[in-house]
């Protein structure tokens, strides 16, 4: 009944540490993220993309994916209708839009948690 899906997710794109991106980023397939992103991300198209921040990256904008993964930090809100994993040290300071939620102690959330059915308009 309960599974737990622990493949590891495609990354077709990785930003480094020391990277810092200033304005809005549209990505495809899996993307990885260590550095900072200043401005919205979003996955086009939206189905089977997947966004994985680590406890080093951080984004100050809204975010669109699939599946989101976070362990760092996220100012803006999240819309995932697929899965959203928050890390122990995952920061929200936003709502989360989420179809199947998965929260480790000590992550944070600073708004709204709502789930999406499938009946919700987008």
């Amino acid at each position: 009944m309960f599974s737990r899906d622990n493949k590891p997710a495609r990354i077709d794109t990785l930003i480094g540490k020391a990277s810092r991106v200033h304005g809005d980023m549209e990505f495809a397939g899996g993307l990885h993220l260590d550095g900072s992103i200043a401005g919205n991300v979003r996955a086009e198209p939206v189905e089977g993309s997947s966004l994985s921040v680590s406890d080093t990256g951080s984004i100050d904008g809204n975010v669109q994916a699939c599946d989101v993964m976070l362990n760092g930090s996220v100012r803006g809100d999240i819309v995932a209708r697929g899965k959203v994993v928050l890390g122990a040290k995952a920061q929200v300071q936003g709502n989360v839009f989420y179809g199947v939620i998965e929260m480790t102690l000590g992550a944070q959330i600073m708004g709204k948690l709502t789930r999406i059915t499938e009946n919700a308009p987008e």
